[in-house]
């Protein structure tokens, strides 16, 4: 809940800016990705050029209320809880869906007198959503449909992005080269299960068993023998009743950041870096988001000078494959005979301080502010509908 402090200051905020655009950060969302949202929100609020930009922040609850929810309350919520979930505030969000509103409308419900609706100019959208009804075109359409700006990738790019089937299938059309796979669908496995058993066999073990079109490596797992698969694809079916079963490939785990282009620009690729998991299997969500030494990052990758810059052409590649824009970070195995394999396009990379996309920026010179103000330019830039 907001206090009488906090309520003054969003009225104050309210007012705007004449001098400053200003950027709605948005995050939490409905997804199982939640609590990665609100650690990432943390560090782009602490880390915003506020010289630059005005601010305003919106947490969305895991039953999908947009709220005000300020960076004060966000920073206490996880110094409490690091993996916590937004309580529903009294100030409450809502989007004109009219072409050039460009505000979200407050109605604050606690107020004397009944709930006061207020305006609130938005100049572009940060979303800092990950995963499903956030990070997979859903949001991006809302957007779109409220004629706001926002960071990152569109609607069909968002939704390419978030399935690695369809993800893989747009690699393979544009000429890049994906590991081998098979897609178990929710009706494949209810009606035909020994098939997809046959089927991953046929990819030999080890296999990795991946929801199709959840993030942060929830629900996935490394299996070694055929008789460990089942348990392996119903974890998965938790999250996803579509699966992307992967073969295991030999090779060093790389990673580039890809940012978009100003005006007719191409996109340009950070210097790759590498992932060096420490006490886990693979790069799973502990060590993404929870522990400081569970991954270390090398960053230009120890590789040779043709292979870096092979990884960054593909990631570029990749990125126009879906039709990206704003922000991606592809990741790709390098085989012993220095083959390159991309693996899979994430479209919001997480922004934490231990997330890899910011890190590799900042190796490639551009430090974190500088990233924030530049895709939030880049948003500024383009316009919304088709493009």
């Amino acid at each position: 809940m907001m206090n009488s402090a906090d309520n003054a200051q969003a009225t104050a905020e309210g007012a705007g800016s004449a001098t400053k655009p200003c950027v709605a950060v948005v995050f939490g969302g409905r997804s199982s990705e939640h609590s990665v949202s609100l650690i990432t929100a943390r560090s782009v609020l602490r880390a915003i050029n506020r010289d630059r930009w005005d601010v305003v922040s919106v947490g969305i609850s895991t039953d999908g209320a947009w709220f005000l929810y300020s960076q004060d309350e966000l920073e206490a919520l996880l110094d409490h809880q690091p993996l916590a979930t937004l309580p529903v505030g009294d100030q409450r969000v809502t989007l004109p869906l009219q072409v050039g509103e460009n505000e979200l409308l407050v109605h604050d419900l606690n107020s004397e007198g009944g709930t006061i609706t207020r305006g609130r100019h938005i100049d572009a959208v940060f979303p800092l959503l990950h995963g499903p009804f956030g990070e997979d075109g859903t949001l991006q359409g809302l957007l779109e449909l409220a004629d706001l700006p926002y960071v990152g990738c569109g609607v069909s790019a968002s939704a390419i992005g978030m399935d690695k089937h369809f993800m893989k299938v747009a690699f393979e059309a544009a000429g890049l080269e994906v590991g081998p796979y098979t897609v178990v669908h929710n009706r494949d496995w209810l009606t035909n299960s020994e098939q997809v058993r046959e089927n991953v066999a046929a990819l030999g073990f080890p296999v990795f068993v991946k929801p199709a079109r959840a993030g942060s490596s929830f629900g996935i797992t490394r299996v070694d023998r055929a008789e460990d698969l089942d348990v392996a694809i119903e974890t998965a079916r938790e999250h996803d009743l579509k699966l992307v079963i992967e073969a295991g490939i030999e090779g060093r785990e790389i990673e580039c950041a890809v940012l978009g282009g100003h005006e007719w620009s191409a996109p340009r690729a950070s210097l790759p870096g590498e992932i060096e998991v420490q006490g886990h299997d693979f790069y799973d969500f502990e060590a993404k988001y929870v522990e400081d030494d569970g991954a270390r990052l090398s960053c230009p990758a120890n590789l040779p000078g043709d292979v870096i810059e092979t990884l960054r052409e593909k990631a570029v590649q990749a990125f126009d494959a879906i039709d990206g824009e704003g922000l991606s970070r592809c990741d790709f195995f390098v085989t012993p005979d220095h083959g390159v394999v991309i693996n899979e396009i994430n479209t919001m990379p997480g922004f934490t301080p231990i997330s890899m996309y910011p890190r590799m920026w900042a190796a490639s010179g551009l430090e974190y502010p500088d990233l924030i103000d530049e895709l939030i330019s880049l948003a500024l830039e383009r316009p919304v509908g088709l493009r």
